[in-house]
């Protein structure tokens, strides 16, 4: 057999359905913009808890976002080098372990230093998402897709003022 009459035949991996995948996508950054402005909510109550002066808690607001902030251009070079889904994989990883940390700060320089890393994996979670979303369906449901991720962002709006009522109780 000579190579010219080889056939290369692609190799099909199994996948989950699209619509999985949208979902566990969705959960995550649905998550991560209600943490962004969860602590605006809760500022008092952790300099409180702290015992911490309420100049000194808004810290804890400034490092996220400036952490998110500085992630945010190099996302892309991060996704190329670490795989777009691994990239995603991780900074679910990171942002659960650095929320953890958050709850279980007993200073506020440890839980300045834990929302800072919760602002870096943050930050890679929203560019990530949604790479994996589109790559995930093809061409033709790419906008269905994008339909169902700003959903998430519009719902997650719409629990903000519950997460205010919880903390005001």
């Amino acid at each position: 057999m000579s190579a010219a009459t080889l056939q290369v035949v692609p190799l099909t991996r199994r996948s989950a359905s699209p619509w999985i995948i949208a979902v566990a996508v969705v959960i995550p950054t649905f998550m991560e913009i209600l943490d962004t402005t969860i602590a605006n909510v809760a500022l008092r109550y952790i300099a409180g808890g702290l015992s911490a002066a309420n100049v000194d808690s808004e810290w804890v607001i400034t490092s996220y976002l400036a952490a998110n902030a500085i992630i945010l251009p190099i996302s892309g070079w991060l996704a190329l080098r670490l795989g777009r889904r691994n990239y995603f994989l991780l900074s679910i990883a990171v942002f659960t372990l650095a929320s953890a940390l958050c709850g279980m700060a007993g200073s506020l320089t440890f839980i300045i230093a834990s929302r800072a890393v919760q602002g870096v994996a943050g930050g890679g979670l929203q560019p990530s998402s949604q790479a994996v979303l589109l790559d995930a369906f093809p061409q033709e449901k790419q906008g269905q897709a994008m339909t169902v991720f700003g959903i998430g962002g519009a719902a997650c709006a719409c629990r903000r003022p519950n997460a205010r009522r919880l903390y005001h109780r």
